[in-house]
């Protein structure tokens, strides 16, 4: 089935065969002259099923030829700000609107969005329509400009290496492409001769074409690839058609839409590769992803490097390392061992949030680590999750370490009778969670195998959930704010892949769309829909945090389940004694609070607000003599409730105290005879401000003010 890799092209050679002299050279040039050498991709080896595929394409696309075109007639196009433009059913394109607007436009525009779908520039409209026209700096606009660097990203991958190509996603900041290339493997050394391929695809101005054909001719096209002829099968229903785009020599499976042509590139870099699965599962292939990023503007890219660059001096692993936080080990892969500052963070974060479950109306459980996987069954997890959960065999059972707590939350909900007069119960849970994850897939803090979650449950009447679902929105909105995120909120749907009645989700987005729109009228934070994206028992409210460098991260959660109620048979005497299911609100603010921690690490560069900090205040006394007293203030200042700490050295004192700064102690309190005598400190802090001397109890004072205001 699949054709062994060809080997990369090698350097050229002098007239006789061999190497041309380059004793001059030291090693490092001799490296960069490699790298710069230019390829010549007319003269790379070209594996058969290229042109296999090239020449099916031509073959499917002559067919097509004969079939019936779109009559030729007027249409109306409304623009976003209400102007209507006429056009020619199967003639006029969005790019000839564009054109017709400015020329800057149709340079900009990358993709266009037709009654509410995206839509390729250069595929001629074939009806009455709206119209909006998308640029790079739109999601929309990113995701298609990403989507068609990975097809150039892949096909350059192809021409280089002779591999299978797999799956190439647009991402959030960037795009890859996983591709099968034997025991091969994508170094850095060569990422200089993909560019140098992918600048040469740049230049030729690729038009990307798309062409419609039939499973079977699908099939036909790809028998060389089993990787697509599984994505074939697993999206196209027999007897239908599917799309596939041809760019240079790269003909791809896809739905597209796509640029009107590379040349729309104007920058672009490959980034990193890794070694990856198919299908992300350990007993599969082993594959190559390799990971790239491209603009439209050269400008963008250099800004980009920028970004990158400020991005990995707040690297969550690297302050982590730094101020002796936490650190992994290979004995207990993608489980964090939080050292003693790490876990006065963990607490502290915990702690926040329990002090909100009491005013808020929470009550925290426990519930067990293990579970016989009867329970799973039961939620539907063991069908749907299986794969991410730790198993194991107890007395010839099949039991698994819990990958949630929401089932568990069933089972003591309906451990007895329960009555209308007890809802809503709201169950909060910093239960220990394990889930599988592949060990590539690891990434310090934000991916663990290892963590926890400051779960929710509530179980409530329907005639409750506008309120709860309100009060969960309000409690979140809270939380960011103190922690100084802002937020944006998506309403995620039914996806294909569910349980339950159509009619039932249909009510269930219902009222989350209720709910979202009067938080909206209330806060003024406008939402938007996200179809298909949905839990396979619910839909959800996802929020999306923005931090100090303006990157994304998905972290609160909100879902409606009417399902796992039925499954597990819950039920309360309403107020007519009536046996009623009760409704349940998944709910969680940081999700893990592994990741969460990550975040913040970054957000903040590891210079934490006081309250939140696990090196609050340092005592650093002026000469030995005033070692006694320094212990003695850091020890008023510790039973106060705070972290203090003394560096009785014999460092100087001006190396103690910038030490102390760049370790990120909020305060440095400085004593001598003066401060002993007076029962003070000399106050400083870590941006180097000294605000001079207070009394051990006004600094005292000052403190309990900022942990009690989140300062």
């Amino acid at each position: 089935m699949a054709e062994k890799p060809v080997d990369p092209p090698t350097r050229a050679k002098s007239a006789d065969g061999a190497s041309k002299p380059q004793a001059e050279k030291s090693k490092a040039q001799k490296k960069d002259a490699k790298l710069k050498e230019k390829i010549q991709i007319d003269n790379l080896p070209r594996a058969e099923f290229i042109d296999f595929r090239l020449q099916k394409f031509d073959e499917f696309k002559a067919r097509r030829a004969s079939d019936a075109k779109v009559t030729e007639a007027p249409i109306k196009i409304t623009l976003p700000d209400g102007k209507v433009v006429d056009g020619v059913a199967g003639k006029t394109t969005p790019l000839d609107v564009a054109l017709g607007i400015s020329k800057g436009l149709a340079e900009a525009v990358v993709v266009a969005q037709v009654n509410d779908s995206l839509y390729d520039l250069h595929i001629p409209l074939e009806c009455d329509c709206t119209l909006a026209l998308l640029k790079f700096d739109t999601e929309a606009g990113k995701h298609v400009f990403w989507h068609s660097s990975a097809h150039i990203l892949g096909e350059a991958l192809e021409r280089f290496y002779g591999c299978h190509l797999t799956k190439g996603p647009p991402l959030a900041d960037g795009f890859y492409y996983d591709v099968e290339m034997g025991d091969r493997r994508v170094t850095q050394d060569e990422y200089a001769a993909i560019d140098e391929i992918v600048e040469k695809i740049i230049a030729e101005k690729q038009p990307f074409e798309k062409l419609s054909i039939t499973k079977q001719e699908a099939l036909e096209m790809f028998q060389f690839n089993k990787y697509k002829l599984h994505y074939i099968n697993e999206k196209v229903k027999d007897g239908e058609n599917c799309s596939v785009y041809k760019s240079g020599t790269l003909v791809d499976f896809c739905p597209g839409p796509h640029l009107p042509h590379t040349g729309k590139l104007k920058a672009f870099l490959t980034t990193k590769s890794s070694s990856s699965y198919w299908q992300g599962k350990a007993d599969q292939d082993s594959l190559q992803r390799v990971y790239g990023i491209s603009f439209p503007d050269k400008k963008l890219l250099k800004e980009w490097q920028i970004f990158q660059e400020e991005a990995a001096k707040r690297d969550h692993r690297n302050i982590g390392k730094d101020q002796e936080l936490f650190f992994f080990h290979p004995l207990s892969p993608g489980s964090a061992f939080f050292l003693p500052h790490g876990t006065r963070l963990y607490n502290t974060l915990i702690g926040f949030l329990r002090d909100e479950y009491r005013k808020r109306g929470f009550t925290e459980v426990v519930s067990p680590n293990i579970y016989n996987h009867k329970l799973w069954l039961t939620s539907g997890h063991w069908q749907n999750y299986q794969d991410n959960m730790f198993q194991t065999e107890i007395e010839k059972e099949a039991f698994a370490l819990k990958p949630m707590n929401c089932p568990g939350h069933c089972l003591m909900f309906g451990h007895r009778n329960r009555s209308y007069k007890e809802l809503p119960l709201r169950l909060a849970d910093f239960g220990v969670l394990h889930r599988n994850e592949l060990s590539g897939a690891l990434t310090g803090l934000t991916r663990v195998r290892r963590f926890q979650q400051d779960d929710g449950h509530i179980f409530c009447a329907a005639s409750q959930v506008g309120s709860e679902m309100e009060g969960c929105l309000h409690f979140m909105q809270y939380v960011y704010n103190i922690l100084g995120f802002e937020f944006r909120l998506e309403l995620s749907t039914r996806p294909e892949k569910f349980l339950g009645e159509i009619a039932v989700w249909d009510k269930a987005e219902q009222q989350l769309k209720d709910t979202l729109s009067k938080f909206e009228a209330d806060t003024g934070r406008k939402w938007t829909l996200n179809p298909g994206d949905g839990a396979f028992y619910g839909p959800k409210i996802d929020v999306h945090i923005s931090d100090a460098l303006h990157r994304s991260h998905q972290c609160a959660t909100i879902q409606l389940d009417f399902q796992l109620p039925l499954r597990f048979q819950l039920e309360f005497a309403g107020e007519s004694d009536k046996l009623e299911t009760p409704v349940m609100i998944h709910r969680a603010i940081f999700g893990s609070v592994e990741r969460m921690l990550a975040i913040l690490i970054e957000h903040t560069a590891g210079k934490w607000p006081f309250w939140l900090s696990p090196r609050q205040v340092i005592v650093v006394p002026v000469a030995e003599a005033h070692n006694k007293y320094a212990d003695q203030v850091r020890q008023e200042v510790h039973d106060a409730g705070f972290f203090a700490d003394v560096d009785v050295t014999d460092k100087t004192l001006q190396k103690k105290i910038r030490e102390a700064q760049l370790a990120q102690y909020n305060y440095i309190l400085v004593v001598g005879e003066k401060e002993k005598e007076e029962h003070a400190v000399n106050v400083r802090t870590r941006d180097n401000v000294v605000h001079g001397t207070q009394s051990v109890d006004q600094i005292i004072d000052t403190f309990r003010k900022l942990a009690k205001e989140f300062k």
